[in-house]
């Protein structure tokens, strides 16, 4: 009895294999696309607000808005930063101070349902002192929710 071809004696290997199974790969994708899809929305808004509904379409956005939020406690929030309201003036007139886009500096105005209109007000007019007057009051169309 002579030796195997190869030279190797009692082993029986196998041809490696000349296939990728892509399925598990692809199965992997598919949940880490949907996990984005579904926390993607979640991450535009910092602070949670709930918003009140209306039929007005969305505006169009050019610059960087500056965002002022209201929760339900009543905290302050300029981009996503806590903001006291005896410090609203300073901070509102620094931003003012800041250089604006040609068409004006914007301010979104996102504030909780709940709240008071008297403190919301409070926080619209310290904007009007520092000359900040383009307001835009966020709220959630009617279709969104």
């Amino acid at each position: 009895m002579g030796a195997p071809v190869g030279g190797r004696r009692g082993s029986r290997k196998r041809a490696p294999m000349a296939e990728i199974n892509v399925t598990p790969l692809v199965d992997v994708m598919l949940v880490l696309l949907i996990i984005f899809m579904v926390t993607a929305p979640l991450l535009v808004a910092g602070v949670p607000v709930d918003l009140p509904e209306n039929r007005a379409q969305a505006l169009d956005q050019q610059a960087q808005p500056v965002q002022v939020a209201m929760d339900a406690s009543g905290a302050i929030f300029v981009d996503d930063q806590p903001v006291a309201l005896a410090a609203l003036p300073q901070r509102f007139a620094a931003l003012a101070a800041e250089p604006a886009p040609p068409e004006g500096r914007r301010i979104y105005l996102r504030a909780d349902r709940t709240l008071d209109y008297g403190r919301v007000m409070t926080v619209m007019g310290e904007l009007n002192r520092a000359g900040l007057n383009r307001v835009a009051l966020v709220s959630v169309g009617s279709g969104e929710r």
